[in-house]
């Protein structure tokens, strides 16, 4: 059973009145959503190993436990937001974000932590599917601009959030680290409170069909493997880069700062403008082979700044940077107008579930991947990498044809 369409509670709310505040209500939601997710990114790991004391290797076994529980928990939690109602589905995924990282302050063991983490992760996980359903109904004649501005505050409510953790982690205190994930917890209930200002939306009435629709879309899950797949490019700057950068090359440490602060600044200023020529699922399409061929650029140039030569290293990496910037934002928009415009209507919330397992896994398995190719093999693995990445990219047209056919 799947339900119709989402209406709205007709008391509350009629067709078109309002739609511009409930859409800046949205960005405000996924804004401090994002501060949250910001946070723990940047201050979780050393929280739990320098604060709560466990083990790294125990850490590390914990959040690859939550990693996989999330991907399964996304589907449900879609599929839910299409049957209850998203709004509702919204709150209570960051109020239950909220409670598991407040719970985080009280937990001092290796399984009390592995069920709060998997409960973090989840909600964490499971936003963007119990908040695609709103994102259809408010996004206008235009959802991909919509999408392109929650993409971008999102971005910018990261980076936030990593400034904020970042002064627990150079105090490196325990009340400094308290103080981080309280704050954290404290975005995630504001914005559970903000989804409040959003008129409920409530399905229509079941109709007869088998109830996981998504995974049995064909063509979906293949477009969910390659997007998922190249989305590994999202740990380059996180895992590879700075390893890459201190063991193989003569640039000095403080470029990899630098690096994030240019990632953040052309996906603040370029992410809108880009996601307005990705407009169709063909646009996409086109969009993921530009992606493919500019992160080979991109791990090309990485690969060329290994060895002597501080300056030399510095012009190419940073070039490595922007260009493999310019790769993401297409790859994100693209990915956003795929997951979205090739859903099933009736079942927004389960598709975006099922298009989350991809870059779940890509998130799980990217770190170790690359840096057994990039690190392990050297100048020859960011090559493969940029090669792998440059072949999806290559896929990605046939895949979205074949989609469109099958709508």
């Amino acid at each position: 059973m799947s339900a119709l369409p989402y209406t709205e509670a007709p008391v509350r709310h009629r067709q078109g009145a309002g739609d511009e505040r409930y859409r800046r209500v949205l960005v405000a939601v996924m804004f401090f959503a994002a501060m949250g997710n910001g946070i723990l990114l940047t201050a979780g790991v050393l929280y739990f190993t320098r604060s709560v004391h466990l083990p790294v290797q125990q850490v590390g076994l914990g959040f690859s436990i939550a990693g996989a529980f999330s991907i399964g928990a996304t589907v449900l939690i879609g599929h839910l937001a299409d049957r209850l109602g998203a709004r509702a589905v919204c709150a209570v995924v960051l109020l239950t974000g909220s409670a598991a990282t407040a719970a985080f302050a009280f937990t001092e063991s290796f399984w009390p932590f592995v069920c709060v983490a998997c409960l973090s992760g989840s909600a964490r996980s499971a936003l963007p599917a119990a908040t695609g359903p709103v994102v259809r109904r408010y996004g206008g004649e235009r959802p991909q601009s919509l999408r392109a501005v929650l993409r971008t505050f999102f971005n910018l409510g990261v980076s936030i959030g990593a400034l904020v953790a970042g002064v627990a982690v150079q105090a490196d205190t325990r009340t400094a680290y308290l103080t981080a994930v309280f704050v954290a917890a404290a975005c995630y209930l504001l914005a559970a409170a903000l989804t409040l200002l959003i008129p409920p939306l409530l399905p229509g009435p079941a109709e007869e069909g088998p109830r996981w629709v998504a995974l049995r879309d064909r063509p979906y899950l293949v477009l969910t493997g390659l997007v998922g797949s190249m989305g590994i490019h999202y740990r380059v700057l996180s895992v590879a880069f700075p390893l890459w950068l201190v063991r193989y090359t003569s640039a000095p440490v403080g470029l990899v700062t630098v690096s994030v602060l240019i990632n953040t600044a052309i996906v603040v200023l370029g992410q809108v403008p880009i996601s307005r020529g990705v407009d169709s699922p063909a646009r996409a399409g086109t969009a993921l082979l530009r992606a493919g061929l500019t992160f080979l650029v991109a791990c090309g140039l990485m690969a060329a700044a290994a060895g002597p030569g501080s300056w030399y290293a510095v012009g190419l990496l940073s070039l490595g940077v922007v260009v493999y910037t310019v790769g993401e934002l297409w790859h994100s928009a693209a990915g956003t107008e795929i997951s979205y415009q090739l859903a099933a209507p009736q079942a927004q919330g389960q598709y975006l579930g099922v298009f989350g397992i991809g870059m779940g896994i890509a998130d799980a398995i990217g770190p170790v991947l690359l840096v057994t190719l990039c690190i392990g093999w050297g100048v020859a693995g960011w090559f493969v990498v940029g090669g792998a990445l440059a072949l999806l990219g290559l896929l990605s047209p046939a895949a979205v044809r074949w989609a469109e056919r099958h709508r």
